[in-house]
């Protein structure tokens, strides 16, 4: 399918990868699989050293709905959610990582709820972790319904690469917000964003992606990088004068990070 300035597609579907060649193919096939066919997929491959690309570029010769650029170097995450978004022509913005599985209706399910209720700007979902072998090992525990600014700003209540966006409202917020805080956190400070001015987020009581979320993913973060969300955390706390008990909030990243790994394998099974 080619998209013509007559015909758009209704969804962009927004995707960086970097390194990603175990699992890049998983991501996209159920990406194609989806039931809702009016999409494009934008992937970015922010200058893997991998096989990523070349796997990448076989499925852009196999389908028109396929928009694939590189960065020539590596620029992040945010920086690269940002120039997909430049290239977007659909009504709605559609997070996708490199390595989770969408199940078949997602965006059916996510494109109908934005569709009938005009007054909610981002719709999440709830989503199943699963390890480095496709095995469920957990649900992800966040809640179902609204999230207000309280919400987002304490903790994760929003999985990113579940949500799909209104685009105008993306852009209205400037897209996702590219510097040394956000480098790992990118998603937290634009639900900040999003909610502080108003707009409405929605999580649906339904599983509808499957989140790579194994024990060394768990870890490999580094350090450096916890501190910066906790920084962030502490920035949005500071700057909206929440209460004293909600900055215990911000150093659950730090808390986490030194976790040894074998509580780790027990906070995973109760999280």
């Amino acid at each position: 399918m080619d998209w013509s300035d007559s015909v758009k597609p209704e969804i962009s579907v927004i995707m960086s990868v970097y390194n990603d060649e175990k699992y890049i193919a998983k991501a996209i096939d159920s990406i194609l699989a989806q039931s809702f066919s009016n999409f494009e997929l934008i992937i970015c491959d922010d200058y893997s050293t991998d096989r990523s690309s070349n796997i990448i570029e076989k499925y852009v010769k196999q389908d028109n709905r396929i928009v694939f650029f590189k960065n020539e170097k590596n620029l992040g995450l945010a920086t690269s959610l940002n120039r997909c978004i430049e290239r977007a022509k659909g009504k709605y913005i559609a997070r996708m990582d490199s390595d989770d599985i969408s199940l078949p209706n997602r965006f059916e399910v996510e494109y109908n709820y934005l569709e009938d209720n005009s007054d909610i700007v981002v719709v999440g979902c709830k989503c199943q972790c699963i390890d480095e072998n496709d095995e469920i090992y957990k649900d992800f525990q966040i809640h179902s319904g609204s999230v207000s600014f309280y919400d987002a700003i304490k903790k994760v209540q929003i999985v990113h690469p579940t949500v799909m966006m209104r685009k105008e409202a993306l852009l209205s917020v400037d897209g996702y917000t590219v510097n040394n805080l956000t480098l790992r956190a990118e998603d937290y400070d634009l639900w900040c964003k999003m909610t502080k001015k108003g707009y409405k987020i929605f999580n649906l009581d339904t599983i509808l992606l499957l989140y790579r979320e194994g024990l060394q993913g768990m870890k490999k973060r580094k350090y450096k990088f916890r501190i910066q969300e906790a920084k962030l955390k502490y920035m949005w706390m500071k700057k909206e004068k929440v209460p004293f008990s909600i900055y215990l909030y911000a150093v659950k990243p730090l808390i986490v990070g030194l976790i040894p790994n074998s509580l780790m394998k027990i906070y995973k099974g109760v999280r």
